[in-house]
């Protein structure tokens, strides 16, 4: 009466259930960091997760942590493949014992005194599975520069998952980007603070939110810097955090100075800058005579304390995308150059 679910139970027991993961309309498939403290989301192209990447290691973009191929699947692919293998496994039970009953109804003899039927009641199940569903298409498209893999994240990235390079261009992009968002939130930050818990803090809050965007761009200028400079020798320590010997390093390095690239107003200005992040960094703000003299700024005197505003923030981030042009080319040019 049982020979159908037998059979059905012993082929389960020499298979496994393949559940596809389906694609999002650009070809890419959706992983995830395995890390519990990270479990950063991230999509790469099908084709390059076939051909590009290995078994034996995949890199998170975010937190660079490393582990097998096999195990980048999301939380989401995962908990569907558990139950499409349940809802397979259900299936073929409960088919086996439809079709075990049948049988065994056909097997009655005809008019006899007593007789017996059985009856499984539902519907025929599926024991095919469906694929898991793609999440929506992420926007910054990202190709790495040492493997040329292809992968797509939200917010920024990096590593390449296919092979654990740092890009500095992309790093330092990503950085410049985040300043960005950061000014642009200001006024909604100051808005919900305001309703939350009162203007006091939501200025303070806010002005503080613009001050940490001068520390962030320099210290990713400085570490953009640090990883271009490498093919021409190691740097001195910190030197990239000084803009006048930054701008002399370079100049010996690849023939051209900051000067090549931006104004003798925009250095003076980004000069202040420069100075202003230091005082932010080492005495809260407050200007004392070094920041007078390092940075020529006669609009204070010592003892006040500068004022960041969101020019200041827009003009840095434009200097310094300037800047990042003008070192960039002239890199690959020499390194392009046939001597």
């Amino acid at each position: 009466m049982f020979e159908d679910l037998i059979k059905e139970m012993e082929k389960m027991n020499r298979k496994s259930v393949s559940v596809p993961i389906s694609s999002d309309e650009k070809g890419y498939v959706d992983k995830q960091c395995p890390s519990a403290e990270c479990e950063f989301i991230f999509k790469v192209n099908g084709e390059d997760w076939s051909n590009v990447f290995k078994d034996e290691a995949v890199w998170c973009p975010l937190c660079r942590h490393e582990e097998p191929a096999k195990n980048w699947f999301t939380i989401e692919q995962v908990e569907h493949a558990k139950a499409e293998a349940l809802a397979v496994v259900k299936g073929t039970i409960g088919n086996a014992l439809r079709s075990g009953a049948q049988k065994f109804n056909r097997r009655q003899p005809k008019n006899s005194f007593i007789s017996m039927s059985m009856k499984v009641e539902g519907q025929t199940k599926r024991t095919h599975t469906i694929p898991s569903k793609a999440a929506e298409v992420m926007q910054l498209e990202i190709k790495c520069e040492s493997c040329s893999s292809r992968f797509a994240v939200i917010g920024s990235a990096y590593f390449c998952p296919a092979c654990g390079h740092n890009s500095v261009t992309q790093t330092f992009s990503d950085s410049l980007r985040k300043i960005r968002a950061k000014m642009e939130s200001v006024d909604i930050v100051r808005m919900a603070l305001n309703e939350s818990v009162g203007k006091d803090e939501a200025e303070l809050t806010c002005r503080s939110l613009i001050e940490t965007c001068i520390s962030d761009g320099v210290v990713a200028f400085q570490k953009y810097c640090e990883g271009m400079y490498e093919p021409f020798g190691k740097a001195p320590f910190n030197a990239f955090q000084r803009l006048e010997q930054s701008s002399k390093l370079w100049e010996d390095a690849i023939n051209k100075g900051f000067q090549a690239w931006l104004s003798e107003d925009e250095i003076r200005m980004l000069n202040i800058l420069y100075q202003k992040r230091h005082l932010l960094a080492h005495s809260e703000g407050i200007v004392d005579s070094k920041y007078i003299d390092k940075s020529g700024d006669t609009t204070y005197k010592e003892g006040q304390r500068i004022v960041i505003s969101k020019v200041d923030v827009d003009f840095l981030v434009t200097t310094l995308e300037t800047l990042n042009r003008g070192i960039e080319d002239e890199c690959c040019r020499i390194k392009e150059s046939p001597n």
